[in-house]
């Protein structure tokens, strides 16, 4: 009879550890999606397929100014509106190192200020001859869509709407973090536990 206890008892301690392992999975805190954040990753996206327009739209004035040797002051002029073009891609992507040497682009407002620059140097010069009207088309397209991703930068830069998004993917951030130990923690003492179950058999 002894003995028949003493073989109840790991199989008992294996079903108490692994209902405890299930409870504490099932228990662990599950990441919520931030609906805030997703709105402001998409309209970022939104922001940087735009600016790419503006640089495919300024190179190819670029690339026609030099060609055909007509205007190089304008072509000049498309290159420098590439460059902060692609300032604005960089931007929106928020990668720190760039961030770093450009502080004032961290905030929105900023941000939406060169937006509206490079907008209206996109704009400007667009007296093509009519073989190249779908030149403008796209200018215009490209340059007002920027301009309006400007304007809503400014305006939700006035409002303190980015400092409330930095603030919000740090506390995403903090929160993963929580996650990822707590699940760590939870595999090093499903460890500990099957050690110990291996050393009382």
């Amino acid at each position: 009879m002894a003995q028949n206890k003493n073989n109840e008892n790991p199989e008992n301690s294996q079903r108490s550890s692994a209902s405890a392992s299930s409870s504490g999975t099932s228990s662990r805190p599950r990441a919520r999606t931030d609906l805030f954040l997703v709105v402001c990753r998409c309209f970022g996206v939104v922001t940087s397929l735009t600016a790419i327009l503006c640089v495919f739209v300024n190179v190819l004035s670029a690339y026609r100014s030099f060609k055909n040797g007509s205007d190089i002051f304008n072509g000049i002029f498309r290159c420098y509106a590439v460059v902060l073009a692609i300032f604005v891609v960089i931007a929106e992507t928020e990668w720190s190192f760039f961030v770093k040497f450009w502080k004032v682009l961290e905030y929105w407002a900023g941000r939406g200020m060169l937006q509206i620059f490079v907008a209206v140097m996109t704009r400007a010069f667009p007296d093509y001859s009519r073989e190249q009207e779908y030149l403008v088309t796209l200018q215009n397209v490209a340059s007002y869509l920027l301009l309006a991703c400007g304007v809503v930068y400014v305006i939700s830069g006035i409002l303190c709407i980015g400092f409330l998004k930095r603030a919000r993917q740090k506390k995403e951030t903090s929160r993963d973090q929580t996650v990822k130990d707590l699940e760590e923690l939870e595999r090093r003492r499903q460890e500990l536990e099957a050690l110990l179950i291996q050393n009382t058999v």
